[in-house]
């Protein structure tokens, strides 16, 4: 499931018809049609070239917010007609991965909110500021000296890590995806959201938590830390 192919950004762009342009300044894009300029072969060149090697990491990011292949598929194609007809907004010299998953979260939320499902929020308080820490000071080591939240990650991104970030509710889902798997800085994942900075801290702080908690549980069970012989 995780292997499958991107689409192409020539199936998206064929015919080289440009239409108006997505808002991207907010999770809502009906805030009105901007002018596309036209679009000569040298622009698609261009587009095809700087978003060749980011298809992937876009589908990976589709999936683990969809938790549905052909639903991430979808999502990808989508966000490839509206990245095509608004690419005269990007910038040259900017970050052409922030810009396109910016335009990948305007579009799940969108979806999401059209569902008419409201997002999942649920009370962390069970969940300790410090989980992982507090159990590397009962003595079970996260092997080499530095980030016990790193060094698990690292050691357990696999199925059963995927699994348990898909478990994340939507809000904290796309938080930690952004800025554990994506590397997207406070900033940039706030643009991308339409929401403060103070925000995605939190959403990261209850989404880390909680997924922290899941993986240390899998682990453990996995036998990946080193423990006091238990």
């Amino acid at each position: 499931m995780e292997d499958a192919v991107a689409p192409e950004p020539t199936e998206v762009i064929s015919g080289g018809a440009a239409g108006p342009a997505p808002a991207l300044g907010s999770g809502d894009s009906g805030s009105g049609p901007v002018p596309a300029p036209p679009a000569g072969p040298e622009v698609r060149v261009r587009f095809e070239q700087l978003i060749a090697e980011e298809l992937n990491g876009l589908y990976r990011s589709a999936l683990r917010l969809t938790r549905n292949p052909t639903a991430a598929e979808d999502l990808v194609q989508e966000v490839m007609l509206k990245a095509w007809r608004s690419f005269h907004t990007f910038q040259e010299g900017t970050s052409i991965r922030a810009w396109l998953h910016r335009i990948l979260m305007n579009a799940f939320f969108d979806s999401y909110r059209k569902q008419a499902r409201e997002p999942e929020v649920l009370d962390q308080q069970d969940v300790g500021e410090f989980y992982l820490y507090d159990k590397a000071q009962e003595g079970e080591s996260l092997g080499e000296a530095g980030n016990p939240e790193v060094e698990v990650l690292d050691r357990i991104m696999d199925a059963d890590v995927r699994h348990s970030l898909d478990a994340l509710p939507v809000q904290y889902r796309a938080a930690v995806l952004l800025s554990d798997v994506q590397g997207f800085t406070y900033k940039e994942i706030a643009e991308m959201l339409g929401v403060p900075v103070g925000t995605v801290m939190s959403r990261l702080f209850r989404g880390r938590h909680l997924l922290q908690r899941q993986l240390w549980e899998s682990a453990t069970k996995r036998h990946l830390l080193k423990g006091d012989g238990r």
